[in-house]
């Protein structure tokens, strides 16, 4: 699982703080959402499915994905074409 945030959005509610505080948290200037962990280990889970579903302005996205983007196996480079045969 991956989370986007869509912080422009945010209203500062804090609900998704109280589901998941290993997760998110709050500004203190402002009181917007603040993202502790973008790939939270599998069992923060729950908690944040809860704090997306809480979210009163739908601000927080999430990408399940079982693979994390530190896993070797994950490329971000553009995959390679076989050259052209005469």
């Amino acid at each position: 699982m991956r989370i986007e945030i869509d912080e422009e959005r945010c209203c500062g509610g804090g609900q998704c703080v109280e589901a998941a505080p290993e997760v998110f948290d709050q500004r203190d200037e402002d009181g917007l959402v603040l993202l502790l962990d973008a790939v939270p280990p599998p069992s923060q889970h729950a908690a944040v499915r809860t704090a997306a579903h809480l979210c009163p302005t739908a601000v927080i996205r999430l990408i399940e994905d079982d693979r994390r983007p530190d896993d070797p196996r994950e490329s971000t480079a553009p995959p390679v074409r076989p050259p052209d045969r005469p």
